[in-house]
């Protein structure tokens, strides 16, 4: 492997910043743009990367050279495909420990939180192993006289992904995975924030066997996503990211005629009811407010306690909260790492002033955190008696803030749930299977989990939330992100005697 693994810097020094292009015909190439962004460190808050933005130009020969690619592509037998994604997944596995180190130094997550985001893209590459089953598709003999229809599933051709700054390894497996083992060329434009991981694993990809021109990397702005976005011959596009971009890139894709899955922003929900154990709860709340240092659409950012529940778990994650070591994602003490840019970072921290302006009670203020260096460090934040309507019940903060409501009843819960305008993932914890049952039936989101704080369903089935959660039909992988890579197919067949035929210009009989 050739591509440089970002490593520890003395800040001490001037810093030489490493050159990131983009990912061509089965090589790094440098960008010829002239326009450029910086990478940085967060845990050391110094620019350690230069990263290419794509001309129009840079994104045509993608594209161009991904279709000229796609007829030999998809021509590649079921089995050397799955051959190929099962190569895939040994390289990767390998070589997840380099990957989750490029993770740690461009976006800051703890390491063990790393390792972790690759494991979870390992199951959605096993899952694309299986594609010859789950291209199969159905046969009917003998459907009329003689005539027998089936149907078939078929790539779409050049297929686009563009992936966000906080799982820059595991959400490009989401979508290059399945698209890949479907028979398309891939076009992925990775978050210009921590781009590295793509092209470290853009290189695995070539190792294993793939074609060059079948994947590439564009790094990039808004003049590469747009350009992706309306260039006649990208078939398809996937994105992940906040709501007000996907709603965009849903609105132009589909107006320049792509079938397009845009999964948007999210306010998770965690009910907790009187009855629920409180120490399972609180180390929930904690695990999934603060883990990833609250930078993941999965997180649980509004926790709602019903009845008496509310001043018992309060005191139960204040009790956990000293145990939330943060610093340094390769420090193997850290629990939480930086956020993403000294911008993300102030940004987040002026929650809790706006909470304490708009009446909620701070409970713990990350702003107090002392980290040695200049890091984009924030610590953990509570907010207490936060009341719907508010900045910090309302936005998505994407960072360590937790935000606690008091509700009466389960019905008044639920209804906040459900009156949100977000809807990607909700818990309840609750000893009550009943209450559980009726919860899961009830709640107006896409992704629900029942003394589970963040349900991230397994490879098999699909991600994806509800309302403005998502813009397009499709989740993403599983089941669903193989008819959304593919179209299909009916083919209705006969093989007559020749001393048979005539002409008939009758309507079609089926008998």
């Amino acid at each position: 492997m050739s591509t440089t693994i970002p490593g520890p810097v003395d800040t001490a020094t001037e810093v030489e910043l490493t050159a990131i292009g983009h990912w061509l015909d089965g090589a790094v190439v440098p960008g010829t743009s002239g326009r450029v962004g910086p990478v940085y460190n967060p845990a050391l808050g110094c620019q350690t990367g230069e990263v290419a933005f794509a001309s129009v130009d840079e994104v045509d020969q993608a594209v161009a050279r991904a279709k000229k690619a796609f007829g030999s592509w998809r021509a590649v037998s079921l089995a050397r495909r799955s051959e190929l994604m099962f190569q895939v997944r040994e390289l990767v596995s390998e070589h997840r420990a380099d990957i989750a180190s490029i993770l740690t130094a461009e976006h800051g997550k703890v390491h063990t939180d790393a390792l972790g985001e690759v494991a979870r893209g390992l199951e959605v590459i096993e899952y694309a192993c299986g594609i010859p089953t789950l291209l199969q598709g159905g046969f009917s003999e003998q459907a009329s006289t003689g005539i027998d229809v089936y149907s078939i599933r078929q790539p779409v051709g050049v297929v686009a992904g563009i992936t966000p700054f906080n799982f820059p390894a595991m959400v490009p497996m989401w979508m290059w995975a399945p698209a890949l083992a479907c028979g398309n060329c891939f076009v992925l434009k990775p978050s210009e924030k921590d781009p590295s991981a793509s092209l470290y694993v853009a290189e695995l990809l070539r190792e294993a066997g793939l074609p060059d021109g079948v994947f590439a990397v564009i790094n990039g702005d808004k003049v590469a996503v747009d350009r992706l976005l309306e260039h006649p011959d990208v078939g398809a596009i996937s994105f992940v990211g906040s709501t007000a971009i996907a709603r965009y890139i849903y609105e132009n894709g589909t107006k320049a005629g792509k079938r397009v899955q845009a999964l948007g922003g999210a306010k998770n929900h965690m009910i907790v009811l009187p009855d629920a154990d409180i120490d399972m709860a609180a180390d929930a709340a904690v695990s999934a407010a603060y883990g990833s240092a609250g930078e993941r659409c999965m997180a649980i950012s509004a926790v709602v306690t019903v009845g008496d529940a509310g001043d018992r778990l309060i005191d139960a994650i204040k009790e956990r909260l000293p145990s939330v070591k943060v610093g340094p994602g390769d420090d193997p003490d850290s629990g939480m790492g930086p956020l993403i840019t000294r911008e993300h970072r102030d940004r987040v921290a002026s929650y809790v002033d706006r909470g304490r302006e708009q009446g909620a009670t701070v409970v713990a203020d990350g702003r107090e955190l002392e980290v040695d260096g200049d890091g984009f460090f924030l610590g953990a934040s509570l907010l207490d008696h936060v009341e719907p309507g508010t900045d910090c019940y309302n936005d998505e903060i994407f960072g360590p803030v937790l935000s606690v409501v008091r509700a009466d009843s389960y019905d008044q819960a639920v209804g906040l749930v459900n009156d949100n305008s977000y809807g990607n993932g909700t818990a309840i914890f609750t000893r009550d299977g009943g209450v559980a049952r009726q919860f899961q039936f009830d709640v107006n989101v896409g992704m629900v989990g029942i003394n589970v704080p963040i349900p991230v369903p397994v490879a098999y089935y699909s991600f994806g939330g509800w309302k403005a959660s998502l813009f397009g039909d499709s989740h993403a992988y599983g089941p669903e992100s193989i008819h959304f890579y593919t179209r299909g197919k009916v083919v209705t067949s006969r093989w007559p005697d020749p001393d048979t035929s005539a002409v008939d210009l009758g309507f079609p009989q089926t008998r």
